[in-house]
């Protein structure tokens, strides 16, 4: 669908079918009946250092209004926040923002994915920064997935206990489900990357374990249980980063795919329609595109996937990054 993207990070449907898409270094841009558009509808000033995790990140749409999540240099350093956007024409003016102050890192995990809800609120997931005991704590924004109204209030912490999630999806029934990056030797551990079923109000298990592995953070008054995870990588690294249900038109089941950066594979998992903590079987459906950022189920029963290959952890391939179109 588009190709020469740089470092794209995230894609939404317009109701027409128009897709609006992220460009890490602080652009939006618009794919419109099939065509790049070439002039940016948006360009932020953004914190995005060569192999940070930072940017211009997460975006969603709900016309006339898009929602951009974004890092940007505060006070305090680094510093994530959500605003809102007004379309105008093939640009987006007007920002308001909706949610301030959520601590990023130096580089690294800095969540940042944004979806509206079947309930009408704003999804948004927050990393930790590489500060662990953000997560630890159930109050705080960061190690998070957040939710608030539209206008930017009431927000609160839908769930907790998080390192770096990077992926959330709904599926038909309005269940939420996440993806969750595992450590890279912080904590004694590696690997270990999740896939998550949400439940409001639920500890995920980091600094405490890794998956289903007790790490060595060992931190009196951490709770004693945790929900999840339904799939982890064990002793290898996906890295997952977005996801979405997906249903083909030759069937009614609903598949999660889930994109994967290390990895550099895009996985089904086959979700128990009787019991949605349960994955019944997994397997690669994609492999040799690079890395992987995003993956999205169009309103043409096609899923569209961003290759991140540009982002300085990658090896950019002819024409990277790109847009592709994948149908049944």
């Amino acid at each position: 669908m588009a190709e020469g993207l740089v470092a794209p990070w995230a894609l939404a449907f317009a109701a027409d079918g128009t897709i609006w898409l992220t460009e890490r270094p602080g652009r939006v841009r618009i794919i419109r009946k099939g065509q790049l558009l070439p002039t940016p509808a948006l360009s932020l000033n953004v914190v995005t250092n060569t192999g940070s995790e930072s940017g211009l990140l997460g975006i969603t749409v709900k016309e006339p209004d898009v929602f951009l999540y974004y890092t940007y240099r505060g006070s305090g350093g680094n510093t994530n926040r959500i605003s809102r956007f007004t379309i105008q024409g093939d640009s987006l003016v007007g920002e308001q923002v909706l949610l301030d102050g959520v601590p990023g890192g130096t580089c690294y995990h800095f969540g940042g994915r944004l979806k509206l809800g079947p309930d009408g609120w704003l999804y948004a997931t927050t990393g930790e920064g590489y500060v662990p005991s953000r997560a630890a704590s159930p109050s705080g924004l960061s190690g998070k997935i957040l939710r608030l109204h539209l206008d930017g209030s009431g927000p609160e912490v839908f769930a907790w206990g998080f390192r770096n999630p990077q992926g959330i999806a709904f599926d038909a029934g309005g269940r939420l489900y996440a993806s969750n990056n595992g450590p890279t030797g912080d904590l004694g551990l590696c690997c270990h990357d999740e896939i998550d079923y949400i439940q409001p109000g639920g500890f995920y298990g980091w600094p405490e374990f890794a998956a289903t592995v007790t790490t060595r953070y060992g931190q009196d008054g951490m709770p004693a249980t945790r929900s999840g995870p339904i799939a982890n990588s064990g002793d290898s690294t996906w890295a997952p980063s977005g996801i979405t249900f997906y249903t083909p038109k030759s069937t009614e089941r609903a598949t999660l795919l889930v994109a994967e950066l290390r990895g550099q594979a895009l996985q089904r998992f086959i979700i128990d329609a009787s019991d949605p903590s349960k994955v019944i079987s997994q397997e690669v459906v994609l492999q040799s595109k690079g890395r992987l950022r995003d993956i999205v189920a169009g309103p043409d029963h096609c899923a569209y996937l961003l290759t991140n290959n540009r982002d300085t952890r990658g090896t950019p391939m002819p024409g990277d990054d790109h847009l592709f179109q994948l149908c049944p």
